[in-house]
């Protein structure tokens, strides 16, 4: 009995400690079930531990801009210009010239501060090629004052006779090819048309624009006779038009990859910083600038194209002003309605009052007062005074007096005579044959200047005026200097026998006789 005990005991033990496999077998005993230990290892599951989601961090979305919305307008334009640039020598060799010059740009970049967001978007506007609102730096370095020795003026440097077949106005008081805003309208209406002129080709029609429609025609119709190609870098065409297209090109190539050639060219502001102002009356610069309350050099250099220091007296009279000046302009304007605007410079002399002053020149005591700050009617011998005047006394009185008038020249273009030039500047061929010393089978070449009429000097000018050595200072023109002491690029040319120059240097000195008033300057 204790041996049956002892033996189940064992059974139980070793059942506990072995794990069990159920196995059905054939016995006498119907549902009979053994269990038979199997050697097999415990095997110990690890708890699951949850696995936590892998959130990804949401991209910032990066907002490209347009070129509109750009802050440098120079991006603005780099990013529209979709112009293939060849990388041919004459390119490599501007932008090489451009890249190892880089005060020229920067010069460049100041003077085209006011003007080149303007121009960019009237470039836009006509959907034209972005590259052509940089033309002006090929064509007269952003300086508006720009005058070259073929008469052409301005920023888009406009000869007289394409300027005046554009719609450009020019007589003794005004040169609309120095008006920015009237010019640029005018060369973009003809790059437009020469454009069309040349089934599309901007190359051709660029060069068309530099040396005239007919040449260009020419070149491509002897190539075409030879059998060659007609393209613009094919063509026979003078060096300076040969290299007109490489330099826009080169410039355009550093303006869109300025990181790729390391170079840095003055940020310009992508927006308006101009306005036109049209004050409908007849205006003196120098008041005009201190309604805007800026300096009358400023005003000039906007408005180059008034060439008296005062506004015409034939309804040209509009102003281009700083934007931010507009408000406190009108607002002058409008306070001052009832005084003149036209100037006149005055020196007291013994016996005189304001009274008998503003009676002189047509104007009141309030506003001689007002335009000098004076705050009584007292005035002393020798005091120098700026008198507003009535523009019909101003216009009379400049006509009266003899004015040092630059002699006015002509630039022969192809098919002119001396008939057809005479009838035009309402002339005659008798006086232009004197004038220009022209024997009677004389024959007209293309590009031959010719004077249209003489200057006058009467003792009276000449006594007032004093000759001075000028030093030529670092990023000065003849334009700059011209307008600096109110003379003109033809006068400068002529005392310093500078015909056949084109440029000058610094430190290079120059004779040049100005109003002694002015000899300060």
């Amino acid at each position: 009995m204790k041996f049956k005990i002892l033996l189940a005991s064992v059974l139980v033990i070793a059942g506990c400690q072995t794990t069990k496999e159920t196995t059905q077998v054939d016995t006498n005993q119907q549902n009979t079930v053994v269990e038979q230990p199997i050697n097999t290892p415990v095997v110990t599951v690890a708890p699951v531990v949850p696995v936590a989601p892998i959130v990804k961090k949401p991209q910032p979305v990066v907002v490209k801009l347009t070129p509109q919305q750009q802050q440098d307008v120079w991006d603005r334009i780099a990013m529209q210009i979709t112009t293939k640039i060849p990388n041919n020598k004459r390119v490599q060799y501007y932008r090489n010239w451009y890249l190892n010059n880089p005060r020229n740009l920067e010069i460049i970049a100041q003077r085209a501060q006011p003007f080149l967001y303007y121009i960019t978007e009237q470039v836009e506007k006509r959907g034209m090629p972005l590259e052509l609102a940089l033309l002006p730096i090929v064509e007269s370095s952003f300086d508006p004052h720009a005058y070259s020795n073929m008469a052409a003026a301005g920023l888009w440097q406009i000869i007289p006779d394409t300027g005046r077949r554009f719609g450009l106005k020019q007589n003794s008081w005004y040169d609309g090819r120095r008006d920015v805003v009237k010019s640029t309208a005018a060369a973009l209406n003809l790059l437009e048309y020469l454009n069309k002129k040349f089934d599309g080709n901007w190359q051709q029609a660029l060069a068309a624009y530099n040396t005239g429609e007919g040449r260009v025609f020419s070149a491509i119709r002897k190539n075409r006779e030879a059998g060659k190609p007609t393209d613009y870098w094919a063509l026979d065409l003078p060096k300076e038009t040969s290299s007109y297209v490489p330099k826009l090109y080169a410039v355009a190539d550093i303006i869109m990859h300025p990181k790729k050639y390391g170079f840095h060219i003055p940020p310009i502001s992508n927006k308006p910083v101009i306005e036109v102002v049209k004050p409908g009356v007849q205006m003196d610069l120098a008041i005009a600038a201190e309604f805007a309350g800026i300096s009358t050099r400023e005003l000039k250099d906007l408005n180059p194209a008034y060439r008296r220091g005062v506004t015409a007296p034939n309804g040209l009279n509009h102003l281009l002003l700083p934007i931010k000046d507009v408000k406190r302009f009108k607002r002058e304007l409008a306070q001052n309605r009832n005084a003149s605007i036209i100037t006149h410079h005055h020196r007291v002399k013994a016996g005189e009052s304001l009274g008998l002053i503003a009676k002189r020149y047509h104007s009141s005591i309030i506003a001689i007062q007002k335009i000098n700050k004076l705050k009584t009617t007292n005035i002393r011998i020798g005091q120098s005074l700026t008198i507003p005047t009535s523009p019909i006394s101003l216009v009379n009185r400049q006509h009266r007096a003899a004015i040092n008038v630059e002699a006015q020249h002509y630039v022969v273009q192809s098919g002119d005579s001396l008939w057809s030039i005479a009838r035009q500047h309402k002339t005659s061929i008798t006086k232009l044959k004197q004038l220009n010393r022209l024997s009677k089978n004389t024959i007209l070449k293309k590009g031959q200047r010719l004077k249209l009429s003489t200057a006058a000097v009467t003792k009276i000018t000449a006594t007032k005026h004093k000759t001075i050595i000028y030093k030529v200072r670092r990023g000065d023109s003849l334009s700059v200097i011209a307008q600096r002491y109110d003379v003109s690029v033809a006068e400068i040319k002529k005392w310093n026998n500078l015909a056949s120059s084109k440029y000058i240097k610094q430190g290079q000195q120059l004779k040049l006789v100005i109003d002694k008033r002015k000899v300060k300057a």
